[in-house]
């Protein structure tokens, strides 16, 4: 699952091929768009230095991704509805910091490893107005391996479309991250046990 994970982060930051040339920035597609532009531009910018300078795809990811994933419904649905109801609000808040902390950072890993990747994205089937949540479906164009297949779950929040889960070639992110947490749930692990172990990953990057 690592190695697709990787793979599949490298989307929001891949040139694209659409199947249609216009797409309104309020649109599922659109969102994603805007975020692969911005992204593209940078990396092919500091080309020569993503391998040496992690702190430049930290910021990256910061500063283009993070502001459109809906980190509080992502990190509520990564755990058991049993630890996230008893967890108070700032061991919510913790939690929320160091997942997001985990996602970009792995999402950094990819980020160095961009080679002139491209990515196909395809319309919304059965379009998306007056929708609340979507799925867009992409693929991944390799020049040296098969085309890998990626599913977006976007959710309607305001004006925008967040992200909220990926699924690679039929595995989605968040039921991966769910399944390890509730394996250390399982094995005793309570909230505060979750945010320790998650702050002692994040500080061996």
């Amino acid at each position: 699952m690592r190695k697709s994970f990787y793979s599949v982060l490298l989307v929001l930051s891949l040139g694209i091929v659409f199947l249609q040339s216009a797409w309104a920035d309020s649109s599922p597609v659109g969102m994603l768009q805007s975020i692969a532009n911005a992204m593209i531009a940078n990396l092919k910018a500091h080309k020569t230095t993503l391998k040496t300078n992690p702190n430049l795809v930290y910021s990256l990811a910061y500063k283009i991704v993070v502001p459109h994933a809906d980190l509080d419904e992502m990190s509520k649905r990564v755990l058991p509805p049993s630890v996230w109801n008893a967890a108070s609000v700032s061991q919510r808040a913790q939690f929320k910091a160091e997942f997001t902390t985990l996602l970009v950072r792995t999402y950094a890993s990819a980020l160095a490893d961009y080679s002139d990747q491209t990515v196909k994205f395809f319309p919304v089937r059965g379009g998306y107005q007056g929708k609340n949540t979507v799925r867009v479906d992409s693929q991944i164009i390799r020049t040296d391996g098969p085309s890998i297949t990626v599913n977006y779950k976007l959710v309607s929040k305001g004006a925008q479309w967040k992200l909220y889960d990926l699924t690679v070639e039929g595995i989605s992110l968040l039921e991966s991250f769910r399944s390890q947490f509730a394996d250390k749930v399982s094995q005793g692990a309570s909230m505060n046990d979750l945010i320790r172990d998650l702050k002692q990953h994040n500080g061996r990057r």
